[in-house]
């Protein structure tokens, strides 16, 4: 497969091609996802909860994605990785920027952030000192204890509202890519066709331009339960190669995710 660029995750969505992505955190699974065709992977802060086993992602710390971003690159120089910013790295525009730097330099294409409007000036910031910036609205997980738990977001309308404004604040910022998770699948469309970023979705139904999910989820063994929005496709292939093949393919098709996977 050939390697993966902000361009060529443009012309996809422009083509309605999908974009598939996988969370992965080491050398192994990140050549595994590769060699299936998957275009992204994000090193997350899910890292907090799947490997560290915490109730959120809020300890997990720069040193942490950073040391998983290295070990991802190791597993592939072709692929797209995204490393999650974790809880409290960006508070203002020159923290965003260091620690930015930081994942950068393990290995890392670009860097998500969780937040709307209120990152523009950070997002500008990060743009002009040429590092790609991925946005992250709906249920951002670092805000869990503001939402009162994992909970749906962009159920209202004035909420919903909100969102569409904050995407089109952050891609005016310079974000070239943003992530959904879960909301409410007619959002999510409505997000999608408003900025010419791709949208990538978690959780918020298949009309955005590709979908992510975090890899424990795709096996079943995530600690707790599987997320309606997910799927154990290794329960249905047998094995992990298969399963990762399976997943890629059902993204590209349409046929993942399904309307049982879907919020409303």
């Amino acid at each position: 497969m050939a390697k993966t660029s902000v361009s060529t995750l443009l012309k996809m969505k422009q083509a309605k091609q999908k974009i598939v992505a996988l969370t992965a955190y080491d050398a192994s699974f990140a050549k595994l996802f590769h060699d299936a065709g998957v275009e992204i992977i994000l090193v997350g802060d899910s890292l907090g909860m799947v490997l560290q086993g915490g109730d959120d992602t809020l300890a997990v710390t720069i040193a942490d994605i950073a040391y998983h971003t290295r070990c991802v690159r190791a597993g592939s120089k072709e692929l797209f990785v995204i490393a999650d910013m974790p809880f409290m790295t960006y508070s203002n525009p020159a923290a965003a920027c260091e620690n930015a730097a930081t994942l950068m330099r393990a290995g890392a294409n670009m860097v998500k952030l969780e937040g709307g409007e209120w990152l523009y000036d950070s997002i500008r910031l990060l743009t002009q000192q040429g590092i790609p910036v991925c946005g992250h609205l709906g249920l951002t997980p670092q805000s869990v204890h503001v939402f009162g738990g994992f909970k749906i977001q962009g159920r209202d309308d004035a909420q919903a509202e909100r969102m569409i404004a904050d995407a089109k604040a952050l891609e005016a910022a310079g974000a070239q890519l943003l992530v959904v998770e879960c909301i409410p699948s007619s959002l999510a469309k409505r997000i999608s066709e408003a900025v010419s970023i791709p949208v990538i979705g978690i959780g918020a139904g298949k009309e955005t331009d590709g979908q992510i999910l975090v890899m424990h989820d795709l096996v079943g063994i995530s600690a707790g339960y599987i997320p309606k929005f997910s799927k154990n496709f290794l329960a249905e292939t047998g094995n992990m190669p298969a399963a990762v093949k399976k997943y890629c393919d059902d993204v590209k098709s349409g046929a993942f995710p399904g309307p049982e996977h879907e919020f409303n």
